[in-house]
């Protein structure tokens, strides 16, 4: 019989308790404290008390990536014209994208691997190599003019001349330290704007809570780490960000409070026109129209700014970037391209899939499914994270469940 992992991880957990009850006096193990508040993990406060909800749990990668023949590729979906490849394997926990000037593609990882590597083709065929290891949760990554920016939820740092050392990677030069460090929506997503400033998300250090003033925003700052500024306010948890390279403005996805209900809130895109005087609602309004059980008293969804897009309940909305490249039909310019990594505290799986989204023109946009196909049998074959138009004009598309990366490329009907 096939148990499931969640279940496997429930069942270790009583029994581990039941055997240190019996080895107690009996006076002690009746008399025992129940669990303190801080030894609950940040992702089951505000659980449900009701089986359903207690076997849930978030799903981990594979500890080891998966075989090149084994992935899922002929399980992906595409519009017409569309083909996808296997672009890289053997990446634990692949998350991040960027490519250097070289035509290196950098990757981050995150829980599993805490490693940042380098992804090089040579002749058609892809090497990996690792160029840091050990690495608190270094999901942001960001490449620019030669240097590779790596951050974690503590600090930033960056490597220099990164491409030509990447068999000796130079010793990381510290950039800004002072940031929360919490492992909560304590990792990030990272870039440079075009206002050659650097942006850093701090995310609230909870499922749902009253931030102070240091969280659940988007900052920027100078690349040496001064000048530091708000963007952005009321933002949960942000994996994803870019700016429409036809009016400069900011967009980025956001993450919903966990466990409200199995339908709400969803997850949303966001759009930034006002910098540093905008309030996304985190933790009184969830999707722009539903005030918070707790935290929404004597608030109204009206005096926050609402989502461009809502993009799903517990959709694990991640990466996301605009569509500067030729090679797919005009259709695709200027639009956005955003992973889905799918929900974990939610009874029916689904998303774990790319959709493309439009700006409206209005302040708001319009969505579509662009690659599907990773749900089978309410279990996940793969989940999305990052993407990246590559300078050929493909989409490179990282799966960290599989330790993997896909290309996209068009060929034409």
């Amino acid at each position: 019989m096939k148990i499931k992992a969640s279940t496997r991880t429930h069942g270790m957990w009583r029994s581990a308790m039941l055997a240190v009850a019996m080895a107690l006096p009996a006076s002690m193990a009746l008399a025992a404290d129940p669990p303190k508040k801080e030894e609950v993990p940040f992702w089951a406060v505000g659980m449900p008390k009701n089986d359903t909800a207690s076997k849930m749990a978030p799903v981990p990668s594979f500890p080891i990536p998966t075989a090149a023949d084994k992935l899922p590729l002929s399980k992906l979906k595409l519009p017409p014209g569309f083909t996808a490849e296997v672009w890289a394997s053997g990446i634990l926990d692949a998350r991040g994208l960027r490519q250097g000037d070289k035509g290196t593609v950098f990757v981050s990882s995150l829980f599993v691997a805490g490693k940042i590597y380098a992804v090089q083709d040579k002749g058609g065929k892809r090497e990996v190599k690792t160029i840091a290891e050990k690495l608190f949760l270094p999901n942001g990554i960001e490449f620019h003019k030669g240097s590779l920016f790596v951050a974690t939820p503590k600090d930033i740092t960056r490597y220099d001349n990164i491409e030509a050392n990447l068999d000796n990677p130079p010793k990381p030069v510290m950039v800004y330290d002072k940031l929360p460090g919490d492992v909560p929506h304590g990792w990030k997503f990272i870039k440079i704007g075009p206002d050659g400033k650097l942006y850093v998300p701090v995310g609230a250090p909870c499922n749902i809570c009253m931030p102070d003033e240091q969280h659940a925003q988007i900052r920027r700052m100078n690349l040496d780490g001064t000048g530091e500024e708000v963007v952005a306010r009321g933002v949960r948890n942000t994996v994803g960000f870019d700016w429409d390279p036809k009016t400069g403005d900011l967009w980025f996805t956001d993450n919903g409070r966990d466990w409200l209900s199995e339908d709400l809130p969803n997850d949303e895109l966001n759009h930034v026109t006002q910098t540093g005087k905008q309030h996304f609602g985190f933790p009184y309004c969830h999707q722009g129209d539903f005030a918070d059980p707790e935290f929404g008293w004597g608030k109204s969804c009206s005096d926050y700014t609402k989502p461009a897009m809502l993009t799903g309940p517990h959709a694990g909305t991640l990466g996301m970037r605009f569509y500067t490249g030729k090679m797919f039909p005009a259709k695709y310019q200027g639009a956005m391209f955003i992973a889905r990594h799918g929900p974990w505290n939610r009874t029916k799986k689904y998303a774990a899939d790319v959709v493309v989204a439009w700006p409206d023109g209005k302040g708001g946009a319009r969505m579509e499914p662009f690659m599907t196909g990773l749900v089978e049998n309410n279990e996940y074959l793969g989940r999305p994270v990052d993407v990246l138009v590559m300078k050929d004009g493909s989409l490179l598309v990282s799966d960290d469940h599989n330790g993997a990366i896909y290309r996209i490329s068009y060929k034409g009907q």
